[in-house]
């Protein structure tokens, strides 16, 4: 099935370029990218919601998508910055226009606000590479969002904020000991949302890299012992990510085949075009 996407890269333009300069494409392009891949033929475009002066879609032009993507951004959606209420008028948009949806990160966190919930920094210690040990609620079990994810994962994550209180009209789906609401449905004025405060769509690759761009913050956060140190962690996640099958490299990373296998990795992006992005689109057209 062909499918029509349409990306938000959340990321205002200097964090697009850091990102460019250490992994070759921003969150958005990495996104669209990925969706290619998985759905063969679809097309991705790009929205720009975080800059001034963008040209995005209105919500008339938003239903014409078969699905909305955000991705994650270093913007701080607790504060009001011009750039933040881009972001969250154009999330409000979406929602107006019925299109499904779906956001990681940041993305998660503009979906909340956008919805009438809040953000908040993180209370605990930033979760940075991977975030441990993430179990679905009671709610989360049965949700399609989740589905093939074993009792407790790891997954990618990069973040030091984090969901306050879900809106009404919202899903609590996974947690773990770090993030209370590691995953979420909301549902809000015609729209429908599924989002995950970690990071699906990324590769090793990237999360070796976004390790090493935010060096400085995890060394001051006391995350690892000095520099040498994080930079021999990030080698052996890029060291994984060519060879994702080495057990020893899984082992001392402590992470598993939902890491390390590409596609377990990239299971809720699989399961929001499976269980909400393809039937909604053959409802629209019956």
């Amino acid at each position: 099935m062909t499918l029509r996407f349409l990306v938000a890269d959340c990321e205002p333009p200097d964090a697009r370029a850091k990102r460019r300069a250490s992994v070759g494409a921003s969150a958005g392009e990495s996104y669209a990218s990925l969706l290619r891949r998985i759905a063969p033929g679809s097309t991705a475009e790009m929205a720009l919601p975080a800059d001034q002066g963008a040209d995005v879609p209105d919500p008339a032009a938003l239903a014409g998508y078969d699905a909305v993507i955000l991705t994650g951004s270093p913007l701080h959606l607790y504060e009001a910055t011009a750039a933040a209420r881009r972001e969250v008028a154009f999330m409000q948009d979406v929602f107006r226009s019925g299109t499904p949806s779906f956001g990681s990160c940041a993305g998660l966190q503009v979906a909340v606000v956008a919805a009438g919930g809040t953000v908040k920094p993180l209370d605990a210690p930033r979760e940075a590479g991977f975030a441990r040990r993430i179990w679905p609620t009671h709610a989360g079990r049965d949700h399609p969002l989740l589905r093939g994810r074993p009792p407790a994962f790891d997954a990618p994550a990069v973040h030091g904020d984090e969901v306050d209180r879900l809106p009404p009209g919202a899903t609590h789906l996974a947690q773990n000991l770090n993030t209370t609401v590691q995953a979420a449905e909301i549902r809000h004025e015609g729209g429908v949302f599924w989002g995950v405060q970690y990071h699906p769509e990324l590769s090793l690759a990237e999360v070796a890299a976004a390790l090493r761009r935010d060096a400085d913050t995890l060394l001051e956060d006391g995350l690892a012992p000095d520099e040498d140190a994080l930079h021999a962690h990030a080698d052996l996640v890029d060291a994984l990510g060519r060879e994702p099958d080495r057990l020893d490299l899984m082992w001392r990373l402590g992470v598993d085949a939902q890491v390390a296998d590409d596609q377990l990795r990239q299971t809720e992006v699989r399961n929001f075009i499976a269980h909400l992005v393809e039937p909604t689109r053959a409802r629209r057209r019956d």
